[in-house]
């Protein structure tokens, strides 16, 4: 396998990197299994309550020895203003009684937790803070690298990796336009953000001083190489995790996922109210046409949470966010450890081959 130093100064074997999915997907059990297998697991912390990580964090280590990554949003949250909620609640009220569920209330505007959050990571102290939709003050960066906790950031465009280098991280994850889940664009409009991965990582190697992660699209050790030929140092895989064993997504989500036979991906804000990478189904449907009644992130992520947790317990994926990569029909159901001996393995033989 090729060298790795920056992953190796951590202690981690392999260049792989499970992505923090946030939403409960990286449970401690995902994040610790990944670690023991030479890897490095994710907490994707970004809703979590400052006791919910403390506890979360505690629980990581009481089942791995290893270093792990804890991730957080760094902007991306709308400030609170008026919003006409009408239209959504409206379209929501049908979904709710189809579901059975209580009729939908508009929720309080959620806070922006990064700061509380922020103080449990510092206390703990893992080996690897990230972030994605921004870029952390100054001095809370100088605050993580005074605790000698590594830092990653994420870009989705050239521009925004330089700005990522001058803020000082230890790497940057290079989010191609084929990632599942939220796009970390923050300089810009995302639509002029959807650099593939494959260009996006030689695009950013030419910018930036700091080791680049691909990301986006990845789910086997042939992609992983592809990469490096590109220039990365290490893979981000996301939607190749989602149907381990130890994930936390629903049986209903798990199956939607192994159902695909192609990329059905779409991009929607239907969810959250920011722009994801999503499987298409009846909820993104009923307001493709109609997303100029979507809610700012994160009060739409907040009114929406009520259908998307109803339509899990009734094993209905019609209504639950599907967030998912453009490699959605590679994935497979297998514990995590696995995963990681199947992506290496396939790694080496790729890098042998092309030696």
């Amino acid at each position: 396998m090729r060298p790795n130093t920056f992953l190796q100064d951590l202690g981690i074997q392999h260049p792989i990197i499970q992505a923090p999915m946030s939403g409960g997907a990286t449970t401690p059990e995902l994040v610790a299994a990944v670690c023991n297998a030479g890897a490095l697991g994710s907490l994707g912390a970004a809703y979590l309550t400052p006791d919910q990580l403390a506890s979360d964090i505690r629980s990581i280590r009481a089942l791995t020895a290893k270093p792990f990554n804890v991730n957080l949003f760094a902007g991306g949250y709308t400030p609170e203003s008026p919003v006409d909620a009408a239209p959504m609640l409206a379209i929501l009220a049908e979904i709710h009684a189809s579901l059975g569920l209580p009729a939908p209330v508009l929720p309080p505007w959620p806070p922006n937790r990064f700061d509380e959050q922020l103080e449990v990571v510092l206390d703990a102290r893992p080996a690897i803070f990230s972030f994605t939709f921004g870029v952390p003050a100054p001095d809370a960066l100088a605050r993580l690298r005074k605790r000698g906790i590594a830092i990653i950031g994420t870009a989705t465009t050239a521009k925004e990796g330089r700005r990522l280098d001058e803020s000082g991280v230890t790497a940057i994850v290079a989010q191609g336009a084929e990632a599942g889940g939220h796009r970390g664009t923050f300089v810009g409009a995302f639509e002029t953000s959807l650099v593939p991965t494959l260009q996006l990582v030689p695009a950013l190697r030419n910018e930036v001083s700091v080791p680049v992660i691909a990301s986006g699209g990845l789910m086997d050790g042939r992609d992983i190489a592809d990469s490096f030929a590109r220039g990365a140092v290490a893979a981000q895989l996301g939607t190749a995790f989602l149907t381990c064993h130890e994930s936390g997504i629903s049986d209903s989500y798990k199956r939607a996922l192994l159902a695909a036979r192609s990329d059905t991906t779409i991009i929607t804000r239907a969810f959250s109210g920011r722009p994801a990478r999503s499987l298409a189904n009846a909820f993104t449907e009923r307001l493709r046409k109609n997303e100029g009644i979507i809610l700012p992130f994160p009060l739409q992520n907040a009114l929406t949470r009520p259908m998307r947790a109803g339509a899990a317990k009734l094993d209905n994926s019609e209504f639950q966010s599907l967030y998912a990569g453009q490699g959605v029909s590679r994935a497979r159901s297998l514990p995590a450890g696995q995963l990681i001996s199947h992506l290496v393995a396939q790694l080496n033989s790729a890098l042998s081959a092309s030696a």
